[in-house]
């Protein structure tokens, strides 16, 4: 495995963000001025609404990526929703180079998989057929055909559609493409793929962005929690209403 990393660290020039962007209101991002990455896997973890995805889009987008998803080949847009942090952040990368790399986001994966029908029709296309698949199967099929050797990866929740059978395979992929020298940074909640060898943890929450131990994410102590004590749990939550 390479252990060198295509991206080192990021840094923000807050002086480049106005002064009544929303981003200052996002506890966990307001909070650095640089953030460095040590593992070839940077799992981004936290309550919804921490700024998590934010921050992965803005780091896609200023390494070239459309905002929506997709490679960089994609150059389409069908709302510009993304923010202005791409435009004040600094990655600092390393002497290495990629070879390829993708951006896919749950939410907007539909206006890529649309996209991807139409470029596949020019000369020399072969269509992925993304919108004849289920969700999860269309997700999957992503994985089979764009992480490939030294490759840059931006994953927002990944797990979106998949079944934990499938985020398992999801996690061996990775796994495997990282020992041949790629490079990942993904936004989830599952627990199985925050437990993935070779990442590193960052929680955002209201005090900013820290590594975290696997077992003291949320993810794993409340699904553990439900699992071990699913009846307890219940009776908590629907004593009331039962």
């Amino acid at each position: 495995m390479d252990c060198s990393l295509f991206i080192n660290k990021l840094t923000i020039d807050w002086n480049k963000i106005d002064d009544y962007s929303y981003l200052r209101d996002i506890p966990s991002i307001s909070s650095i001025d640089e953030l460095e990455f040590h593992a070839p896997i940077t799992l981004l973890a936290g309550e919804n609404g921490m700024g998590k995805s934010t921050l992965l889009e803005a780091m896609a987008v200023a390494s070239g990526f459309n905002p929506e998803g997709g490679t960089k080949n994609y150059t389409f847009s069908t709302y510009d929703s993304h923010s202005d942090l791409c435009d004040a952040m600094c990655l600092i990368k390393s002497a290495r180079r990629t070879q390829w790399g993708y951006f896919l986001r749950a939410e907007s994966f539909y206006n890529v998989a649309t996209k991807e029908d139409e470029y596949s029709k020019g000369p020399g296309g072969a269509p992925e057929h993304f919108h004849e698949m289920s969700h999860g199967e269309s997700f999957f099929r992503v994985a089979d055909s764009q992480f490939r050797d030294n490759g840059l990866y931006f994953l927002d929740e990944p797990e979106a559609a998949l079944s934990p059978q499938r985020q398992l395979a999801l996690l061996r992929k990775i796994y495997l493409s990282v020992k041949d020298g790629s490079q990942f940074f993904i936004v989830t909640h599952s627990p199985i793929l925050l437990g993935m060898p070779h990442s590193e943890i960052l929680v955002f929450d209201d005090e900013g962005i820290h590594i975290s131990p696997y077992e003291e994410t949320d993810s794993y102590q409340v699904t553990s929690l439900f699992i071990n004590r699913r009846e307890y749990i219940l009776e908590q939550l629907l004593g009331d209403e039962k």
